[in-house]
């Protein structure tokens, strides 16, 4: 296939910039580096991630080390019942010098926002963060405000059974490009954390900067996309509106959302081309949290990544013929 024009050089830089980034993440964060993979690619896709799985399997601590060797701002938000919009975006308050009210940024103006059990707080408060992840600005008291480039929204929640959470709006659920589900650690990373638990973790040190991030971003716009992988992702996003136990399908939201991570996910792997198994390989973690069961599938124990994982068996990529 022929190059777009993205040099070799350019390439091998991005290739040697996230191998960095994955070693200095596990120096800090005992799991598969995977995981530290999605959310590289997320962040080159410009997307936002939430990170869902019980207390104590270590979902802070992956974001943390990440934010820390990306080298760009960072601010943690606590998501509590009693937490309030002004909390996450700020508010205008009088200053008693000039006699005039000036604008006390909240924490949600930075790169890189931890929202910490983000499903602990009711939706008027969750719903603070949709303008933010989808437009990259806030409106606080009907001024609109730019967020700094790059931004990007790590979100953990614990699963919705559990008391206390509030499931998450449909809309701003759709604003995550990719859902991660972190279960329990292997046996031996678990032995790992057991035999390192009485010393402190090694600091992660930056690896990138903004400026090498938003250059990422930028290649991943210009990786090839045939056709023929775009009528893929179509059929495969069709596929799920047109399941019988499927309430609300993936949106043509979803398939752009595809793309772009797939463009990400073959930078990283040092091609600018896509290839069907970019498509496959991303579809499970942006699609499977976009889709809403009928009540009678949810009843019969059934889920999203069900209905992705059998849109990847039965739909097929059609390789396109030569002249």
């Amino acid at each position: 296939m022929a190059a777009p024009g993205i040099a070799h050089d350019q390439l091998a830089s991005v290739g040697q910039l996230s191998r960095a980034v994955i070693d200095a993440v596990g120096a800090a964060f005992i799991g598969p580096p995977a995981i530290t993979e999605a959310l590289l690619t997320s962040l080159v896709a410009g997307g936002h991630v939430l990170i869902e799985g019980n207390p104590g399997v270590a979902k802070t601590t992956l974001v943390k080390a990440f934010s820390s060797a990306l080298g760009c701002s960072f601010r943690r938000i606590q998501f509590t019942p009693d937490l309030l919009p002004s909390d996450i975006t700020g508010t205008y308050i009088l200053d008693m010098r000039s006699n005039t009210f000036v604008l006390r940024e909240g924490p949600i103006f930075c790169n890189v926002l931890l929202g910490d059990e983000i499903n602990r707080a009711p939706a008027k408060t969750q719903s603070a963060l949709l303008e933010a992840m989808a437009e990259q600005q806030v409106t606080i008291e009907g001024e609109t405000r730019p967020l700094g480039a790059p931004f990007m929204v790590l979100a953990t929640q614990n699963p919705i059974e559990q008391e206390g959470t509030y499931p998450l709006p449909e809309a701003q659920v759709d604003r995550f490009l990719i859902k991660l589900r972190m279960g329990y650690p292997e046996s031996a990373d678990e032995k790992r954390m057991l035999l390192a638990y009485d010393r402190p973790p090694p600091p992660v040190k930056p690896v990138l900067s903004p400026t090498d991030i938003l250059r990422m971003q930028a290649l991943a716009e210009g990786v090839y996309l045939a056709e023929e992988l775009i009528d893929y992702v179509l059929a495969m996003v069709q596929f799920t509106r047109g399941h019988g136990k499927v309430y609300l399908g993936a949106s043509p939201r979803a398939a752009l959302a595809l793309t772009r991570a797939a463009k990400a996910h073959a930078l990283l792997r040092g091609r600018d081309y896509v290839l069907p198994d970019d498509v496959r390989a991303l579809a499970p973690l942006v699609l499977a949290h976009r889709i809403i069961l009928t009540p009678d599938a949810e009843l019969e124990g059934g889920s999203g990544a069900a209905v992705v994982a059998e849109a990847l068996d039965k739909v097929a990529y059609r390789t396109p013929r030569r002249a």
